[in-house]
C-alpha cells in the first residue's frame, strides 16, 4: 500500500522541519548547525510514526518530554538529503510549511556543501532558518550568532 499522500498530509499538519544553531569554540566558524526533521503524535496514536520509520528506513522515535508525546525524528543529514528531502520534492507540502521545507531543504545542501564552515555560508544558512517557522521558539537571535549586525 502505498502511503506516500497520507503522509504528506500528516506532516503537513503535525511535522516540522527546523535548523538550530548551538555555540561550538572548537568548530571553525564557532557555531554548529543541526538541520532536523520530525513528526509528534500522542503514543496511543504511534503506529503512523513507526509507518514513517519504515517508509524513510532512517531516523528515530522518542518521547518528547516538552509535550509527553513521541517524536519521529531524523537528523542524519545523509538521510535528510537522501531520503526525507527527496520524498517532500515528489511529495509537495499544500500548506505554507512548503515553503519552510524549501528553505530547510537549501539549508541541508548547503551544509553537505560545508558551506556552513564560512561566515558568508554561514551567513546565508542563517538567514533561510531564520525565515522558517515564524512562530516558533528560537534559542539563538541573529544578534547572538551574528553580534556585530548593525540594526536599521
Amino acid at each position: 500500500m502505498d502511503l506516500s499522500a497520507y503522509f504528506a498530509g500528516f506532516v503537513d499538519g503535525e511535522g516540522c522541519f527546523t535548523v538550530s544553531f548551538s555555540p561550538r569554540s572548537k568548530l571553525l566558524i564557532g557555531w554548529e548547525v543541526r538541520p532536523s526533521f520530525s513528526v509528534s503524535q500522542n503514543a496511543d496514536r504511534s503506529e503512523v510514526l513507526l509507518l514513517m520509520r519504515q517508509q524513510f528506513g532512517c531516523g528515530s522515535i522518542r518521547p518528547d518530554r516538552s509535550d509527553k508525546t513521541l517524536k519521529y525524528e531524523v537528523r542524519c543529514l545523509d538521510d535528510l538529503v537522501e531520503r526525507i528531502i527527496p520524498f517532500f520534492e515528489g511529495h509537495p507540502l499544500l500548506s505554507s510549511k512548503q515553503r519552510d521545507f524549501e528553505r530547510f531543504a537549501r539549508v541541508c545542501k548547503l551544509v553537505r556543501n560545508q558551506a556552513h564552515r564560512t561566515e558568508l555560508g554561514l551567513r546565508e544558512i542563517v538567514s533561510l532558518a531564520m525565515a522558517m517557522n515564524p512562530s516558533g521558539k528560537r534559542k539563538f537571535a541573529l544578534e547572538a550568532i551574528f553580534p556585530q549586525e548593525l540594526k536599521l
